[in-house]
């Protein structure tokens, strides 16, 4: 056997094994499964995003893992692919001050429930990235680490970090100081060194350390800068 039939034969088994949590849903008599995922929960600046896929049975597309597992380059060549044969797939975004009202937790959640509502078709079984979502009537399966062993997250994630990174860009044009386009609002140097010399500007989150002790805001929230 050739490498490259070898190589395609191992990606196919890794893809197989992604899609275990769906096999047990359609066996349970599931038809339209979400994968939904969320992205930004810990940056200083920013929006959260979230987004919801409903992937067909048969979905395929080799590369598909974990966001944070690819590169930028990688997950741009798959958001295409993924949304043209998604069955639905959807992107719901909350604003910094959003998150500074109502916590970043709080926030999230109520991200991928913009997210869930928005598919059509509706699914009827939720696959969520560690987080169990209140007040909605769909069954679910919180997976911890859900992004890297379900295909259907794994696509959530790959189609929430994408849009989220284009925002950060736009962002950039508007605050240049900042980089955002290069660390999208993470507690980088360049990000911390950046807030030193220019404070805080209209996207970073009031609520979140350091800049809440430093520059003044409402609701507590801790970060440990340079992760």
């Amino acid at each position: 056997m050739s490498k490259i039939r070898s190589d395609a034969k191992i990606e196919a088994q890794r893809l197989e094994e992604l899609k275990k949590y769906e096999y047990m849903a359609y066996e349970q008599g599931y038809q339209y499964i979400a994968g939904v995922d969320e992205v930004g929960r810990g940056p200083l600046a920013g929006p959260v995003a979230a987004a919801a896929v409903i992937l067909p049975r048969q979905f395929c597309l080799a590369g598909v893992n974990d966001s944070k597992a690819l590169s930028e380059k990688k997950r741009q060549s798959l958001v295409g692919k993924i949304k043209q044969e998604a069955l639905a797939w959807s992107v719901a975004v909350l604003s910094p001050g959003y998150i500074d009202r109502e916590n970043i937790l709080n926030a999230t959640r109520e991200a991928m429930r913009m997210a869930i509502n928005a598919l059509r078709p509706a699914p009827d079984y939720l696959l969520i990235d560690a987080v169990k979502i209140a007040d909605i009537k769909i069954n679910q399966l919180p997976i911890i680490k859900g992004d890297a062993l379900s295909i259907s997250i794994a696509c959530a994630s790959i189609i929430a970090k994408v849009e989220r990174d284009e925002m950060m860009k736009v962002y950039d044009s508007l605050y240049p100081n900042y980089g955002f386009a290069r660390h999208k609002g993470y507690a980088t140097r360049e990000h911390m060194l950046a807030l030193q010399q220019y404070g805080p500007c209209p996207i970073h989150r009031r609520s979140f350390e350091p800049i809440k002790s430093n520059w003044g805001g409402c609701y507590g929230h801790q970060l440990h800068l340079f992760e």
